[in-house]
């Protein structure tokens, strides 16, 4: 009993390290972004495609790691994804060796690559971490654990970018290149440590199929289905609140003469360091509050952020502690509107733990399934940014884009006050 208690911890451990690498790579598309745009001399929205090919992978990756996860298991697909994972960043880093539109195509197709290594990776965490703590109320606060350190390594990795690149005119994907050694490094030593590591499997009898149960999945779920949805608006919103964000702010949102990069990046840094500290709350009240009750909440109060930071003025400013380049850490005047952007990630930081547990509460033998499909829905997290990007392009105005965000944040909360209630119990799921 000791020994399985044992072995339950070191994979709890593995799996929230895992959590931790997917938003180290995956938050590293959105600051590279406004590297391509300057480098490349490119549009907003294609400045953007590296965002969207690390997210649009998880579309083409999400039904098949689903697959290979219920044939092979958690570690087979674990070290799998941190394979293609360490490939991935090494793609991307042979681009900074590159020049010309050869540099471009080379870098997305290697965030195309790691993007299939993050699906796989969040096909194994997901439902791995749920069914370690029994699922419900405790499958949720171990989710809210492990989405903590997903937002101590996002907030470090948009903060380490601004060090790197002090000046995004000049920028160039080399200057990146420590952070990609840092990725790489993480991959090799995750793989060895995984392989070395008791992962608990999913014990499978021999199942007699009848034809009832090929017309049955996660799909006939309709709390499932609408859940889906919210995973794919979700990480939209996720991810173009702070990409967004620091885009206006390193192009004419500060009024300041020098130091707008390390401003910026500090600043949309922050709104992950808050995603933190509400993952850590979220984990705290986690076994005490409903996922539905804290997806509610969230939900009302991100809108009322967002619509605050559209229609307040730009004029109105705060003081925010800031790394300003050459000058290093002090305090700097921005927009009451970033601040508003910026307190967003405490509503952020415990949906995907939210929507994952109502979605898949009550699915059974069709969690994994479930899962795959749930990971295809990522996609979302390069679509909106892309359309927000894009509405900038045609509008000039980056706060209008919000919208977008306005508009996903209103679905959120329908899925939490009536979408998520399952209406098919009468399913046989075990």
């Amino acid at each position: 009993m000791n020994t399985q208690k044992q072995s339950n911890v070191l994979a709890i451990i593995v799996m929230i390290l895992l959590f931790g690498m997917i938003s180290f790579v995956t938050n590293l598309a959105s600051p590279m972004g406004e590297v391509l745009k300057n480098q490349f001399s490119v549009a907003n929205w294609m400045g953007t495609l590296g965002v969207f090919a690390n997210f649009i992978a998880y579309a083409c990756m999400g039904i098949p790691a689903g697959n290979l996860l219920q044939k092979r298991g958690y570690k087979f697909t674990a070290l799998a994804a941190v394979a293609v994972g360490f490939t991935g960043v090494g793609v991307q880093t042979i681009a900074g060796l590159l020049s010309g539109n050869l540099a471009f195509g080379v870098y997305l197709l290697g965030a195309f690559i790691a993007g299939f290594s993050m699906c796989m990776l969040n096909i194994v965490v997901n439902p791995m971490l749920n069914k370690l703590a029994g699922g419900g109320n405790r499958g949720n606060q171990l989710l809210q654990v492990g989405g903590s350190f997903n937002s101590f390594m996002g907030t470090a990795v948009i903060f380490l970018t601004g060090i790197f690149v002090p000046s995004i005119v000049d920028a160039e994907i080399k200057q990146v290149f420590p952070l990609m050694f840092i990725a790489l490094a993480i991959f090799a030593v995750a793989f060895f440590v995984i392989l070395r590591t008791n992962i608990p499997e999913t014990e499978r009898s021999a199942e007699v199929k009848t034809a009832s149960d090929e017309n049955v999945g996660p799909m006939s779920f309709r709390h499932f289905v609408l859940g889906a949805i919210a995973i794919f608006i979700y990480v939209g919103v996720e991810v173009g609140i702070p990409n967004v964000l620091q885009k206006w702010l390193q192009n004419g949102g500060l009024n300041v003469e020098t130091g707008a990069e390390g401003i910026a990046a500090t600043v949309a840094a922050t709104y992950w360091l808050l995603m933190f500290f509400g993952r850590l709350a979220g984990a705290a009240l986690g076994a005490k509050v409903s996922a539905k009750t804290m997806l509610t909440s969230v939900s009302v109060l991100g809108l009322g952020l967002v619509l605050g930071a559209m229609f307040l003025g730009t004029e109105n400013t705060v003081n925010l502690p800031v790394f300003k380049g050459t000058e290093g850490f002090g305090m700097a005047e921005v927009p009451v509107n970033a601040a508003l952007l910026v307190l967003c990630g405490l509503c952020t930081s415990v949906m995907w733990g939210g929507i994952f547990n109502l979605a898949v509460e009550g699915l059974g033998r069709y969690t994994e399934r479930a899962s795959g499909i749930f990971m295809a829905l990522v996609c979302g997290g390069g679509i909106l940014p892309l359309l927000q990007n894009g509405i900038v392009d045609w509008t000039g105005n980056y706060l209008t884009s919000y919208w977008v965000i306005v508009a996903g944040l209103a679905y959120l909360l329908f899925y939490a006050l009536v979408g998520s209630k399952n209406v098919n119990k009468d399913i046989v799921t075990e």
